[in-house]
């Protein structure tokens, strides 16, 4: 299995930065990404990750400015 030992079989506090099923946008688009990926934070607010690969939704990034700072791209 995949992950360091002191992060699995743990439940953490995450933030959705994309999922698969479409998202309909205020201006009326739609957005899909080809998976579903979450960031993991500490209770305080912090992210346990260093780096996020992949894009980031643009919604997510707004929320948690600290994500879109570690996001490569924010669509």
């Amino acid at each position: 299995m995949k992950g360091s030992p002191s992060l699995r079989k743990q439940v953490f506090p995450a933030v959705v930065v994309r999922q698969a099923r479409a998202i309909r946008r205020p201006d009326g688009t739609r957005l899909s990404f080809e998976d579903n990926a979450a960031v993991i934070m500490t209770p305080e607010g912090e992210l346990k990750g260093t780096e996020i690969r992949g894009p980031v939704a643009k919604e997510a990034a707004e929320r948690w400015p600290r994500v879109a700072n570690l996001a490569s791209t924010v669509i």
